[in-house]
């Protein structure tokens, strides 16, 4: 009867196990802070990334092999005393395409504005209802959207559910008044204006279409149908331009370029010339800091 109990045990924690969405490595970078104790970051990583891996965040039921792959690179900018923390936040989702080995840079978004505080061995809890500190509301809110950008890359629109909780802790972290969490408009890469623009302006709206288009009928596609999944490309390159011409300079468009910037310029030198020159010409309007790197399609 004991032993029957321990493999239920046993059998109930690897299924819960599987339920776990994310797979992120932390990785903080202390040297410009030049904080003597470095073993308060070990122990940061190490709760930091059980924060994110280590628990459920949706219903869904993930494979371990399913679970979705990130980086969060935390860069300490100052100690000014004991247990205060002032850093930025890069954030990297990736996501495996079809058929192949090769995994998709979804999500490159850096977040200028993060103070904490954190002392040893403290637990990081989590409210979705309430603002509790300003660990725990970051890491939820990058996990959720994380969670949408995926799966806005795999159904049309699919990440509306988590983007909305990501939008709620936005409204609830407002009453901390910390950097990051209100509306700045000097201040367009924040967490506001990144899920303002993803989740509630539907000027941007086509941008979440493009992810839909980009990866899950384009990327997916390259092996099986090249003529379609070139088209598809295009076509969300064409989405987001006119997400752009709508409003210019969006904290979303960017993000979305510095994820695929570099990609659309690899994928797009076998395809035929008539999508490439359309494309470039879009990406010059949308993107025309790295006019260089699209030309050179031009002469693929």
């Amino acid at each position: 009867m004991k032993r029957t109990t321990l493999l239920f045990l046993f059998w109930l924690a690897a299924f819960r196990l599987s339920a776990q969405e994310l797979n992120f490595t932390v990785l903080i970078n202390s040297d410009r802070s030049r904080f003597q104790n470095t073993d308060i970051f070990s122990q940061m990583k190490t709760n930091f990334e059980q924060f994110l891996n280590g628990r459920s965040w949706t219903d869904d039921e993930f494979r371990p092999e399913e679970r979705i792959k990130g980086n969060l690179l935390i860069t300490i900018n100052d100690v000014p005393q004991v247990g205060i923390y002032s850093a930025t936040v890069q954030v990297q989702v990736v996501r495996p395409v079809y058929g192949t080995n090769y995994e998709s840079l979804l999500f490159n978004f850096a977040d200028r504005s993060w103070n904490f505080e954190y002392i040893e061995s403290q637990p990081l809890e989590f409210n979705r209802f309430s603002f509790l500190n300003n660990i725990s509301s970051l890491l939820a809110f990058y996990a959720y959207i994380s969670l949408g950008i995926d799966y806005d890359s795999f159904s049309n629109r699919g990440g509306n559910p988590y983007f909305e909780i990501a939008n709620e802790i936005v409204n609830n972290a407002q009453q901390s008044g910390r950097p990051g969490w209100v509306q700045n408009p000097n201040d367009r890469r924040s967490r506001y204006w990144l899920i303002n623009d993803i989740f509630v302006s539907p000027v941007y709206s086509p941008i979440r279409d493009a992810y839909y288009l980009y990866h899950r009928q384009g990327m997916d596609l390259i092996q099986i149908d090249e003529e379609k999944a070139y088209s598809n490309i295009l076509e969300a390159i064409r989405l987001v331009a006119q997400a752009n011409k709508l409003q210019p300079n969006g904290i979303f468009t960017i993000s979305f370029m510095d994820a695929k910037g570099d990609e659309i310029s690899q994928v797009l030198k076998n395809a035929p010339f008539e999508i490439r020159d359309e494309a470039v010409k879009l990406l010059l309007e949308v993107d025309p800091n790295n006019a260089k790197k699209y030309n050179e399609l031009l002469r693929s």
